[in-house]
């Protein structure tokens, strides 16, 4: 698959994908990180139970552009909350952050005022989520050129 972003002299969509927390079931987030990398986009799943910690030491390497948390417990705000302190401690404000998981409605206002900009949640199509994060990267990265 041509990468069209690759062609216009602009690096792919990078992507961090991972758990966190003791969270153990994964088998929607590595059907994401396919969708994602079919889409072109460059992923990396980072595995189960990150620490919040390695979470931001993990985006801040691999210098990417995008971090899905996939959370199914009921800490989805708690741990969230936690990760966003951890990117903002490595000054890691310019990610793209996006949830999926079992988020309650009222859970999804908080975690939009933490600076999630997409909460996904079971039977969401791959084609939202892949469109979504390409139009969030686009707009940040217009955001970011215009500065």
């Amino acid at each position: 698959m041509t990468n069209k972003r690759a062609a216009f002299g602009q690096r792919p969509i990078r992507v961090v994908l991972t758990k966190v927390g003791l969270d153990g079931h994964d088998r929607g987030v590595k059907v994401i990180a396919q969708a994602l990398r079919d889409a072109g986009m460059e992923v990396i799943y980072a595995g189960l139970r990150r620490t919040p910690e390695e979470i931001a030491r993990i985006v801040l390497e691999e210098d990417a552009d995008v971090l899905g948390l996939s959370i199914l417990s009921g800490a989805v705000v708690p741990l969230t909350r936690r990760v966003v302190e951890a990117l903002k401690a490595q000054q890691l404000d310019d990610v793209v952050m996006v949830v999926g998981g079992i988020v309650p409605e009222p859970s999804r206002v908080e975690l939009n005022a933490m600076g999630v900009t997409g909460v996904f949640t079971p039977g969401s199509s791959l084609k939202a989520i892949i469109d979504f994060i390409q139009a969030g990267v686009a707009n940040h990265r217009t955001y970011q050129e215009s500065k």
